[in-house]
């Protein structure tokens, strides 16, 4: 069965630092040169690499997950790599190929990045939080102190971050070694809760807000502002590849298939992440469209959801989503 594992997008590099409100711009001596030596070979690859797909696995073995999962598209300049990490984690490591800047997203522990660095020979730059959970930080203070990476996160967790460095904000443009990263704030499963959002990527690092076939747990925010966090990211493009923090697509597939059983969309997709789980494999990245179509709660208004979990037709979709969640809670 064909598993999209990562979507990337060419993008010309001339950044290695990030470059915040204030900040200065970074550029290597002769990089416009070496970016289009390589923009041109990477042309001519593209020719035979296209077709082929590089799964490279480990011997770690994380949540019944038991391998570390790549695509590499050579006309790519930037690789997204899902690395297991405790019993159902993700952490994400980005690889800029023009300038070899690294970057983290949420490593809940040090071993398994320092491990995948290892085989790479990489180095870290940056270490990414969308929020201040120990299992989306918790390797921050060791990986900082080991490669020097500046720690990034939401200004309003800059207190409950550990090792934090940069401090953004919703709307800010951040850069990735020459790549666009849009902060958008999505609380409701903590009131600091962030995502990055990188455009020329068609990817977001959605973090505990948005799950395959559902969303996080309401710990510091209100059904309202997890509505609010949702509608923000659903108003991407469809094509936009979901990175979240958890393996945790099979158990809610289960719970939105009782709640909304005739659903021909979400009993397809429900099949292919049961296979892919019986192979060991991970469901993530997960499409925006195919959220739309099926996870329930990007779906409040559906009328079998309603009726299964008796929510009024007057409720409005915040009410519906804030039934949703105490009926998966409880699940």
């Amino acid at each position: 069965m064909k598993m999209i594992l990562s979507r990337v997008v060419p993008k010309d590099m001339a950044s290695l630092s990030h470059s915040t409100k204030g900040s200065e711009l970074c550029v290597w001596p002769g990089m416009r040169q070496l970016c289009l030596r390589k923009n041109l070979l990477y042309g001519f690859m593209r020719l035979f690499s296209m077709p082929f797909k590089t799964v490279r696995s480990v011997s770690r073995t994380v949540g019944g997950v038991s391998q570390f999962c790549s695509i590499t598209n050579m006309s790519s300049s930037l690789q997204i790599e899902l690395v297991p990490c405790l019993q159902d984690n993700y952490a994400y490591l980005l690889h800029d190929v023009g300038t070899g800047t690294v970057g983290v997203v949420d490593p809940s522990e040090a071993v398994p990045i320092i491990d995948a660095l290892n085989r790479k020979n990489w180095n870290l730059n940056y270490i990414l939080n969308t929020h201040h959970h120990h299992d989306h930080t918790g390797g921050n203070m060791e990986l900082k102190e080991r490669y020097g990476a500046k720690v990034i996160g939401s200004s309003l967790d800059k207190e409950r971050i550990p090792g934090i460095d940069i401090a953004l904000n919703d709307g800010d443009n951040w850069m990735f070694a020459g790549h666009e990263v849009l902060i958008m704030t999505t609380p409701g499963h903590t009131r600091g809760h962030i995502s990055f959002y990188f455009p020329g990527s068609k990817s977001i690092f959605t973090g505990d807000t948005l799950f395959s076939l559902s969303c996080g747990k309401l710990f510091e925010g209100t059904p309202q502002q997890m509505y609010s966090s949702l509608r923000k990211i659903i108003s991407l493009p469809d094509d936009t590849n979901v990175y979240c923090g958890h393996e945790y697509t099979l158990s809610n597939s289960k719970f939105a298939l009782s709640i909304e059983p005739g659903n021909e969309e979400l009993q397809s997709y429900a099949s292919q992440v049961a296979h892919l789980r019986y192979k060991g494999l991970p469901t993530i990245p997960t499409l925006l469209k195919r959220e739309k179509l099926c996870n329930p709660f990007l779906r409040t208004s559906s009328k079998e959801i309603r009726r299964s979990l008796n929510i009024s037709e007057s409720a409005d979709d915040a009410e519906a989503l804030g039934a949703i969640r105490r009926a998966k809670d409880n699940f």
